[in-house]
């Protein structure tokens, strides 16, 4: 099985530009084989050729191994905290804010931050690049159209500010779709943003092998001016900040010394 794999990693780079060698092998493995299983394939060979020429089942491969989970305001504490050290900090010490949502998913994370900065009034003052892997995802980001189910982190004074309901879903109103600038981006094979004062990565380096995750740090940090903060999921942490010049400031914050 694990000469397969191998097969299957190469076949990947090669048709579709991913590098799996840089995942946890265990996660990566068992969503490869949950999803070459739904596709009928009895092996990597197979499944290879199948990915090659049908264009459904390649959808349904990088879907599953590209990570598209997100929500509005994903844990809300945390966000209330990076608004209170954007508001009462870092606006003041910048007279412009570049802002880099990576790994943005349906554009959740770059929205939620575009209402946060327009009710302190700092949105005009802001640049903000949202990027992910994914073209499909990405397309549906830059739509801004999402089904009610999935608006549950707003209440219903911020849906009916920034929202547009529509006869089966809501669309984020287009003075805030004109402010992100959506585009792909691999962040283990791609040039990093530079001079950024916040970059936001949530919930995607928990899959990546230690190496990996230490080098995407490292990469982050040079994005940052100093002063700039990085904001990491809940379920991620740094345990040596200091070796990429940072410093904990909240929970799942970091400053760039």
């Amino acid at each position: 099985m694990e000469k397969e794999f191998d097969y299957f990693y190469d076949f990947v780079y090669k048709e579709l530009n991913l590098n799996l060698s840089f995942y946890k092998d265990a996660q990566m493995q068992r969503r490869i084989l949950s999803v070459m299983k739904k596709s009928g394939a009895k092996d990597m060979i197979e499944y290879s050729k199948l990915i090659s020429k049908d264009d459904k089942i390649r959808k349904e491969f990088l879907d599953q191994v590209t990570i598209n989970v997100t929500e509005f305001f994903r844990n809300k504490d945390m966000f209330e905290q990076l608004e209170e050290i954007i508001v009462n900090n870092t606006s003041k010490k910048f007279n412009k804010l570049k802002i880099w949502s990576a790994a943005c998913s349906n554009g959740a994370e770059p929205y939620s931050v575009c209402i946060m900065l327009d009710r302190n009034n700092l949105l005009n003052r802001a640049e903000i690049i949202a990027t992910d892997i994914d073209k499909e995802v990405l397309s549906k980001a830059r739509d801004g159209k999402y089904k009610e189910t999935e608006l549950k982190g707003l209440d219903d004074y911020l849906i009916s500010k920034y929202f547009i309901k529509d006869i089966d879903h809501f669309r984020v109103s287009e003075s805030l779709r004109k402010k992100v600038n959506f585009k792909r981006h691999d962040l283990l094979l791609d040039k990093y943003e530079k001079d950024c004062h916040l970059v936001i990565c949530r919930n995607v380096t928990i899959y990546f092998k230690p190496d990996v995750k230490d080098e995407v740090y490292k990469k982050f940090s040079e994005s940052l001016v100093s002063g700039g903060l990085l904001f990491i999921g809940a379920t991620e942490g740094i345990y040596n900040p200091k070796e990429f010049g940072l410093k904990k400031v909240a929970t799942c914050i970091y400053e760039k010394m």
